[in-house]
């Protein structure tokens, strides 16, 4: 969990959206009690808060240490991400980030002699590697499964691209109209 916003905020909002406030500042999985305290509001306004959040696909629940939790929904922060990267990066450089992440790829493949993660993962079950050799192919699955997650997030921030670009509101706050 992160740092609590600065508290003046309480005067400003009611228990509900210091809840929804607390809950755009996780960083991992947290009870409801945490939110509740960091949202200072009672357990029940935050439960019934995260409940409605639920449903709205803004959180899921799951558990922390046996306690009922709350964690961000992943479908919701991959589409965040993708409509920033649309909006902070022309075509341009969303290519280039294409380009780089999949020389990556293809340099891994080089380096390992294989054609792709799937086959990087099977050398593990037939083959026997020692513990700082496993360690080192876990490193490696890693930042292949995090680039393989980039590439994602680029192809579809281009793919949204135009989208993203005409429903951007115009200089006056309005959105542009559409014939």
């Amino acid at each position: 969990m992160t740092d609590s916003p600065p508290q003046p905020w309480t005067d400003d909002m009611s228990g509900r959206e210091r809840v929804r406030a607390v809950v755009e500042t996780l960083e991992g999985p947290a009870t409801v009690q945490e939110i509740a305290e960091q949202a200072d509001t009672s357990r029940n306004t935050a439960a019934d808060e995260l409940e409605r959040l639920e449903r709205d696909k803004w959180v899921q629940e799951t558990t922390v240490d046996g306690k009922q939790a709350y964690d961000l929904y992943p479908v919701r922060l991959f589409m965040d991400e993708v409509i920033t990267m649309a909006e902070d990066h022309d075509k341009d450089e969303l290519e280039r980030q294409l380009i780089e992440l999949t020389e990556e790829q293809e340099t891994l493949c080089d380096e390992w002699d294989v054609d792709g993660l799937d086959e990087f993962r099977e050398e593990l079950a037939e083959e026997d590697f020692t513990a700082a050799e496993l360690r080192e192919r876990r490193n490696v699955i890693d930042t292949w499964k995090a680039t393989d997650t980039e590439i994602d997030l680029v192809r579809q921030a281009l793919q949204l691209y135009d989208k993203v670009e005409e429903l951007q509101p115009t200089g006056d706050g309005t959105l542009p109209q559409h014939a």
